[in-house]
């Protein structure tokens, strides 16, 4: 068991590198940097993204442990933030600066999976319901993520947009962390005793 002094510790380090994180991403977009890159070594950052704090996450025993006690509950919440992750879609789309297949799948899907978990992260959770979010929601993350990568390596000129800003904050910055804490909710759910 953490000290309540490590977990304070964990949860400002986590918190100041997704600041740096999403800061590094908002800043290098303003300054074109996402726009220099190939469509397709741009997925390749985007895996990344799910990649390396997953990897960190898996070799640390810490991290593992400060998310069994914290629980599911600050994980589910984090999800909410694909709603207002939808609506850009929505937006974007609707324009005609994206493809309609990918912004309507990406769109539809965050926005159930952020009502999805704001309605079970206030109920008594379960096993099930935490459970069912996290399928549901990885669903959504893998069709969202393979519709961009089929247009990305199809180099639909649409997928620019997901290099600028506020796009940009959604699969460089939103979907790693997204992919990250389902895979971390599955492990957390084998490894409950």
């Amino acid at each position: 068991m953490l000290s309540s002094q490590s977990k304070n510790s964990i949860t400002l380090a986590l918190i100041l590198v997704m600041t740096m994180w999403g800061g590094a991403v908002s800043v290098l977009a303003h300054k074109g940097v996402f726009l220099m890159f190939p469509m397709p070594w741009f997925a390749l950052l985007v895996a990344l993204g799910i990649l390396i704090p997953t990897a960190v996450y898996f070799l640390s025993p810490a991290l593992k442990e400060y998310s069994l006690e914290i629980g599911h509950r600050p994980i589910l919440i984090f999800h909410v933030w694909r709603v207002p992750a939808a609506l850009m879609f929505f937006w974007y789309g609707m324009k005609g600066e994206l493809p309609p297949i990918f912004w309507v799948l990406s769109g539809v899907g965050d926005f159930l999976a952020g009502l999805l978990a704001f309605y079970t992260a206030n109920k008594p959770l379960t096993t099930q319901s935490i459970r069912f979010f996290h399928r549901f929601g990885f669903a959504d993350f893998v069709v969202a993520v393979v519709s961009g990568l089929v247009h990305t390596l199809a180099l639909d000129p649409r997928m620019a947009k997901v290099a600028v800003l506020p796009m940009v904050l959604i699969p460089l910055f939103g979907v790693g962390i997204s992919g990250t804490t389902h895979l971390i909710a599955f492990h957390m759910l084998r490894s409950k005793p």
